[in-house]
C-alpha cells in the first residue's frame, strides 16, 4: 500500500506586528514596525496511506487547518517537503486539484443564489466530468446522502444540515482518490452526523478513498478512525492507533450495579478476587460502583463473582471517552 500523503520537516512562518507600548510607541508603530515570526506549523512528519482514514486534531490554533491549506495548495510551506497523490500541491495546483476534494465546514463551494443542482453542474464541467461518469456516480451519492429533494432549491434555503450533505456531494463529484475534511460536522444534529459518518464509512469501503479529518466531534473519530495525530502548539505530539491511545491513557473503568435486594458496601468488599477491586457506593442513584483497570478478563471475573451472591437488577459499563483522554493530555502537555 503506497502513500498518500508525505510530509517532511514541514514548516509554516507567519510574520505578525507587535506594537510598542504608550503614546510615544504609537507614534514609532507609524514610521516603523516591529515584526515577530510565528510558526504555526513547526517542523512535523507524517504519511498516510492510500485508503487510510486519519483524524487530525487538536486544540483550536494548534494549527491543524494551517496544515490542511498546505496539504491542499492554498498556502506555501515556509520550509519542508509535501507530496500528496505523487505532486507537489504548490506547484502543481491544477492538474493536483483534479485528485482531491475538500469540505470545510465554515466555507461553502456551492452558489449561495442558484439551485444545488446548478452548483453540481457547474463543479461537474470545472472537474472535467462526462455525463456518463456524473450520472454513474453521482446518483449513487445523491441517494445515500438523501439530498435528492434538496436539488432544485437555492442553496440559501437550506437548513446547516442539509447544506452540509450538499457540500460533501459537491466535493465528491469527480471521485477523488483522497478527501479533506475540515470540521465537517460542526453545528449538526445527531441524525445528520450518523448520515454523514455512514456515507463517508461506505465510500472509503467502496472506492478505497483515503480521508483525512479535522475535527472538534471526537464522536466522529471514533465512529470513523483507527488512526490519530494530534498536534499541539505547531507540533505533533502523538501520532498512532486510536485504541493505544485509549489504553494507554483510559482511566479505570466503573462498572455499575443496582441490587433487587438491600446489601452493605463490606460484603462487596469482601468478595474474593485474584485483583483489586475498589467499591463505592453512589448514594443518589443507590448505585454500587466498582473501579478497576481493564486487564484481561478482569471485568467478567468480577461480575460473575457478583453475579453469584447477590441478584442483580442492572448493570452499567462506563469507561473514559476519548474526549476524557484528549482533555487530559493537553493539561498534561505531553503524551
Amino acid at each position: 500500500m503506497s502513500d498518500a500523503i508525505q510530509v517532511k520537516q514541514l514548516r509554516k512562518e507567519f510574520k505578525s506586528a507587535s506594537s510598542r507600548s504608550g503614546l510615544k510607541g504609537a507614534f514609532r508603530d507609524l514610521l516603523t514596525r516591529n515584526y515577530k515570526v510565528v510558526p504555526a506549523v513547526n517542523d512535523i512528519n507524517f504519511t498516510v496511506k492510500k485508503g487510510e482514514m486519519v483524524a487530525y486534531i487538536g486544540e483550536n490554533g494548534a494549527g491543524k487547518s494551517t496544515t490542511i491549506k498546505m496539504l491542499t495548495g492554498i498556502l506555501e510551506p515556509t520550509a519542508g517537503e509535501i507530496t500528496v497523490n505523487g505532486m507537489n500541491p504548490h506547484k502543481e495546483r491544477e492538474k493536483f486539484t483534479q485528485t482531491i476534494g475538500v469540505v470545510f465546514g465554515q466555507r461553502s463551494q456551492l452558489w449561495w443564489d442558484i439551485a444545488v443542482q446548478e452548483s453540481f453542474r457547474l463543479l461537474k464541467k470545472v472537474y472535467k466530468v462526462t455525463d456518463e461518469q456524473y450520472n454513474d456516480h453521482m446518483e449513487h451519492v445523491i441517494k445515500t446522502l438523501d439530498i435528492g429533494p434538496l436539488l432544485d432549491k437555492p442553496v440559501r434555503k437550506l437548513s446547516l444540515g442539509q447544506r452540509m450533505r450538499c457540500e460533501l456531494a459537491a466535493a465528491l463529484i469527480h471521485n477523488p482518490p483522497l478527501l479533506f475534511l475540515d470540521e465537517p460536522t460542526i453545528g449538526l444534529d445527531v441524525l445528520v452526523k450518523m448520515k454523514i459518518r455512514e456515507f463517508l464509512k461506505e465510500i472509503n469501503e467502496k472506492y478505497n478513498t483515503t480521508i483525512l479529518l479535522t475535527t472538534h466531534d471526537l464522536g466522529d473519530i471514533e465512529a470513523l478512525c483507527e488512526r490519530v495525530i494530534m498536534l499541539d502548539e505547531g507540533q505533533i505530539i502523538y501520532d498512532g492507533e486510536l485504541q493505544s491511545l485509549k489504553d494507554n491513557w483510559a482511566e479505570e473503568k466503573q462498572i455499575h450495579f443496582q441490587f433487587i435486594e438491600p446489601i452493605a458496601l463490606k460484603e462487596l468488599q469482601s468478595l474474593a478476587l485474584p485483583f483489586t477491586a475498589n467499591w463505592v457506593y453512589d448514594e443518589k442513584s443507590q448505585t454500587y460502583i466498582a473501579l478497576l483497570k481493564e486487564e484481561g478478563d478482569h471485568i467478567s471475573q468480577l461480575v460473575s463473582a457478583v453475579v453469584s451472591h447477590f441478584k442483580i437488577k442492572d448493570i452499567k459499563i462506563h469507561e473514559t471517552s476519548i474526549e476524557e483522554i484528549v482533555r487530559n493530555i493537553y493539561e498534561e502537555g505531553t503524551v
